[in-house]
């Protein structure tokens, strides 16, 4: 059975209700959340992730700029790789940022999904001006009818695993680094727009796909893969605002895919940054650009070897 998603505040049907429940906003659902969800796992029962959409940062600090690590899609598809039959995807809105600890813990954990279990980091806080921690989750448990499992930082040499840490990786173009911490590549998935086209002059034409709400992976050049139409297919990408040819108003990803002919206008692909070659630089000249993303081209094809 393929994972279920349920959407809003509702009451949970009744075959999802007393599963073992990871809770948390899981953005990058890592190695540290990866160990939340398998303490939720060891209850037996069925497991389920209770999550936030948006990320509740969007609306404490709506100014912040962009940090995602996945989109809604990419999450549950990594919930459901971890194992997870059903994610609660709450609306992060006013009624949840203001509700009371006790309320939350009675109203959402209890009465509309109906958890036996729940699972959380030892960071875990909830309810209005974040007055539950995982001390009152457990009181609260006791009375409403359902376990709690805290678990314990994940480290890596030394350091903790957080999504915050995964960020400043891909901020810094470590992608490889962030990538054996979240257990699968950094990707950015969207739609394929109209750019200008350049690149297809000079026989590099170019998958473009905004970047939205992902957190900012340095500019620069990447070894990348994709998949199209299920077919894996290897290339390059430039992340960054063109330099060059005239600053972009806004960051984009544009994709050159090796050996690939086909109309992808409308596709929405997921990119994968596999490797960052170099730093997004300005060229003298056209001519300067494209002998560099013959370079680049070379360079990323031996990563990807």
């Amino acid at each position: 059975m393929s994972i279920r998603v349920f959407t809003g505040r509702a009451r949970a049907p009744a075959d999802a209700r007393n599963a073992g429940v990871a809770l948390g906003v899981l953005d990058g659902v890592h190695r540290g959340h990866q160990v939340v969800i398998a303490a939720a796992r060891r209850e037996g029962r069925a497991l389920g992730a209770a999550v936030f959409e948006p990320h509740p940062r969007h609306y404490f600090r709506p100014d912040s700029p962009p940090f995602r690590i996945q989109n809604a899609a990419q999450r549950v598809r990594a919930l459901e790789a971890a194992g997870v039959a059903f994610v609660f995807q709450m609306a992060f809105d006013r009624s949840i940022a203001e509700c009371p600890a006790d309320d939350f813990a009675r109203t959402i954990l209890a009465e509309e999904i109906g958890a036996a279990h729940v699972s959380v980091g030892a960071d875990f806080q909830y309810g209005k001006d974040r007055g539950g921690d995982v001390r009152t989750l457990a009181r609260a448990g006791e009375t409403l009818g359902f376990t709690v499992s805290v678990t314990p930082p994940v480290l890596d040499g030394g350091q903790r695993i957080s999504s915050t840490a995964i960020r400043a990786l891909i901020g810094e173009g470590k992608v490889a680094d962030a990538a054996a911490l979240l257990t699968r590549p950094f990707a950015i998935e969207g739609e394929v727009i109209t750019g200008a086209q350049r690149g297809r002059t000079i026989g590099f034409p170019t998958a473009n796909i905004g970047l939205s709400d992902y957190v900012r992976p340095k500019y620069g050049v990447y070894a990348v893969r994709t998949k199209v139409d299920g077919a894996p297919v290897n290339g390059v990408a430039n992340v960054g605002v063109k330099p060059t040819v005239g600053a972009a108003p806004e960051p984009l990803l544009e994709a050159h895919l090796f050996d690939y002919t086909g109309d992808l206008y409308g596709k929405t692909l997921e990119v994968d940054l596999i490797a960052f070659l170099r730093p997004e630089q300005k060229f003298e000249s056209f001519d300067a650009l494209k002998a560099q993303i013959l370079t680049d081209a070379d360079a990323a094809k031996r990563a990807l070897a």
